[in-house]
């Protein structure tokens, strides 16, 4: 596994993290996830991303409970603030009255002193930026986490936050994490030069387009998988994304590597990306997807990627 710096600051990750998004305490049985997030690690795999709407929390507590026998200085943790979480008003956004009631349930249900990083899940209309800005800060102070970032956020709303850490002398986020692959390119250019301007680094998600990137689909979508269930992915499983994912098929092919890996790479090319995180509902998914961290893909495959993409 190869690991690399989170924007700026001196915090390192594997470049190839995992997500518990759609799966762990949802999809995938406890017993199972712990032998997945132990593969991981084993792996090399350093880094697990949770949130607290992921299954409602039980995202968390099986990932907690899949910890408890490790060291906690050796993973880095995160997890996540804004959706709602009941009915309760105030039990939503980015209100100092959310973020200082979320990260002590967060920490109960993971069974954890403290995140290494607390993402800002969407950005909140609601609330003002620099009110957010200074309920990390104080999280920090507290030590309840190490650093923040922000997820889905526009370039201008991560400049509304420096710009609003620098006024209170409060820390900056040091982390954005958006969609990302080969069929959601959205984040060039604007998110990324704010990103570099402000020495943030970048986890992304979806990497492998919740599975279209795999090739799983490029025949047809098979009853009871995700894509024939998932509103979703509707858009991403369009013919125009399936015959673009059969050309690449052939590119990886050539490569002698999976599609799967095929994709991973292609994020892993530029260096403003610090991981891409994956999610796994099966050992041989991850053990695969964890073989990504040593293939580069050589120029003539890049110019033909792009091309097709």
């Amino acid at each position: 596994m190869k690991y690399r710096r989170v924007g700026k600051s001196g915090l390192k990750i594997s470049e190839i993290s995992l997500g518990a998004w759609l799966t762990f305490g949802r999809s995938v049985e406890e017993k199972d996830s712990e032998k997945i997030i132990h593969t991981a690690i084993a792996g090399g795999v350093n880094f697990i991303d949770i949130a607290d709407v992921y299954a409602k929390g039980r995202a968390e507590e099986v990932v907690g409970k899949s910890i408890k026998s490790l060291k906690r200085s050796d993973i880095v943790l995160s997890s996540k603030v804004f959706w709602p979480m009941s009915e309760n008003i105030n039990d939503r956004g980015l209100s100092r009255k959310h973020i200082m009631e979320s990260i002590d349930k967060t920490l109960g249900r993971i069974g954890t002193d403290y995140l290494d990083i607390y993402f800002c899940h969407r950005p909140d209309p609601e609330t003002e930026i620099e009110e957010t800005v200074r309920a990390m800060g104080d999280l920090i102070q507290r030590g309840k986490i190490l650093y923040w970032g922000t997820s889905v956020w526009e370039p201008q709303q991560i400049d509304r936050a420096v710009a609003a850490a620098k006024e209170y002398n409060a820390y900056a986020p040091i982390v954005e994490q958006p969609r990302y692959n080969m069929l959601d390119q959205h984040i060039e250019p604007h998110v990324l030069s704010a990103c570099k301007r402000h020495g943030l680094g970048l986890t992304v998600w979806s990497p492998l387009a919740e599975g279209v990137l795999t090739g799983k689909y490029n025949e047809k979508v098979p009853a009871g998988t995700r894509g024939a269930e998932s509103e979703w992915m509707k858009a991403d499983l369009g013919q125009n994304n399936i015959a673009k994912v059969k050309k690449l098929a052939s590119i990886a092919q050539s490569l002698g590597i999976t599609m799967s890996q095929l994709a991973l790479a292609w994020i892993l090319r530029r260096e403003e990306i610090s991981c891409a995180i994956v999610g796994a509902s099966k050992e041989v998914q991850l053990e695969e997807n964890l073989q990504a961290t040593d293939v580069r893909l050589p120029e003539e495959a890049l110019t033909q990627i792009a091309a097709i993409i």
